[in-house]
């Protein structure tokens, strides 16, 4: 009986890891955003449990914060905590992570409140340089898709993150000037 069911198992996986099959499901975007979007609907049903929530969110919690902390770390904002311990926040919503810092000015408060858009360009080099060289099964299939999801999720800026780079009005006249800068020079 459970060689039975170890035989069909494995003869399954050999029919997900044919070449047929997975060159037909990597080049079909159809089976992609299906994906994407069954992820995000598996995610989101966890919102209703505190402990699932922050469980699912850990790592990309992370890698948001972390990205806060480094570019104010940088730019001496002086990051005074890190957080991943989620709570409750004023809106009713859940504050999966922070980091606080003791000295944002005109000159750090636009980078770092907006740090995780950072995220961006590693997500955009797993998929030029990475995914190329991984083995092409379904497995990982899936598990690059869990990891793009991630990043990419988690390179929006939040809302307070939003209100803390408008708090310095100098500071984003700075930046948009830079920006016009150099979008004129390329």
């Amino acid at each position: 009986m459970i060689e039975q069911i170890y035989a069909k198992f494995m003869y399954l996986i050999d029919k997900l890891n044919s070449y047929a099959f997975l060159q037909s499901f990597f080049d079909n975007r159809f089976f992609l955003i299906l994906l994407v979007i069954v992820l995000l609907h598996l995610k989101n049903a966890t919102y209703r449990s505190m402990f699932m929530c922050a469980l699912i969110n850990i790592p990309g919690t992370f890698l948001h914060e972390l990205m806060h902390f480094v570019v104010g770390l940088f730019l001496n904002a002086r990051p005074c905590n890190f957080t991943l311990i989620p709570r409750r926040g004023e809106h009713g919503g859940y504050v999966m992570g922070s980091v606080g810092f003791t000295n944002i000015t005109f000159y750090n408060a636009v980078p770092s409140s907006l740090a995780p858009l950072l995220l961006l360009p590693i997500g955009f080099y797993v998929n030029r340089y990475l995914l190329p060289e991984i083995e092409p099964t379904f497995t990982n299939y899936i598990l690059y898709v869990l990891l793009q999801t991630i990043i990419i999720e988690n390179a929006m800026p939040s809302s307070a993150d939003f209100r803390v780079a408008k708090m310095y009005f100098s500071g984003v006249i700075l930046y948009a000037l830079l920006a016009v800068v150099l979008f004129t020079m390329l």
